[in-house]
């Protein structure tokens, strides 16, 4: 695996290791690209959000920014290094994330919806649930992200933790692939998941993704150094996605911002 988009930092609160740590294990790996994607700053306008500990603090994003663009000029040569964010589709407060980003130079983005409506008050979409109307609100708000035409790919688009009736998760998430394969972006089968025994991947989905033609890439999603030395996950992810048929790209397009 020679590229890697989908790398934390130790900003969001949950994950470990320096910048530099994480381009050194890359360089052992072999790597040539590696792009950071730390969980956003967002700016909630003023709306109290919760706690837990999950992304980076809007004042925290410029010196992320310079950080790992002084990696991407003193390993030059060595290996390419990319400036992004794993970023939520909230329709209320987008544009205004967007001028953020902008700001800090920020160079592209990855979706990751871990939450329906806003977060605010909302249940994590890894939650297990029944109710078809969250599933439903989950792949209506992400086919409105893809439909922007600003995400480079779906982090997990298999997150949604649904666990009731299967024809509902084959519609819903049928519709999903195809607003993907449409707006010609990749969905990520998610080494981080995979390694730790997650519900996701979802072979379900991934039947799915095979069925609708979509393109399919392989992110570590790594919060730790050494993720990205698992080589063993990354060869069940591929074996994976041979048996089922999945079209696998090495590299995405990179949508500027």
């Amino acid at each position: 695996m020679l590229f890697n988009y989908h790398t934390h930092t130790p900003r969001c609160g949950h994950a470990y290791g320096t910048e530099r740590e994480y381009t050194e294990a890359a360089l052992k790996a072999g790597m040539k690209v590696l792009g950071f994607s730390d969980h956003t700053a967002y700016d909630f306008l003023g709306r109290p959000f919760r706690d837990r500990p999950m992304r980076m603090k809007p004042e925290e994003l410029p010196e992320y920014a310079e950080t790992v663009r002084g990696l991407a000029e003193e390993y030059a040569g060595k290996i390419e290094i990319l400036l992004g964010v794993e970023a939520e589709y909230y329709p209320t407060y987008f544009s205004r994330l967007l001028e953020i980003l902008r700001e800090s130079g920020i160079r592209y983005m990855i979706l990751g919806q871990h939450y329906v409506g806003d977060e605010i008050g909302e249940p994590y979409c890894g939650r297990k649930t029944e109710d078809e109307s969250i599933l439903t609100r989950y792949v209506d708000q992400s086919i409105e992200a893809l439909q922007t035409g600003l995400f480079t790919y779906f982090a997990h688009p298999d997150l949604m933790n649904f666990i009731g009736d299967a024809a509902a998760y084959e519609r819903e998430m049928g519709r999903l692939c195809r607003a993907a394969r449409q707006t010609d972006t990749p969905l990520e089968i998610n080494l981080l998941g995979l390694s730790e025994g997650r519900h996701y991947p979802n072979p379900a989905f991934w039947k799915i993704a095979a069925r609708e033609g979509n393109e399919v890439i392989l992110g570590y999603d790594a919060h730790r150094p050494e993720q990205l030395l698992n080589r063993a996950v990354e060869q069940s992810a591929r074996r994976m996605a041979e048996k089922l048929g999945l079209k696998l790209i090495e590299k995405p397009v990179i949508r500027e911002l």
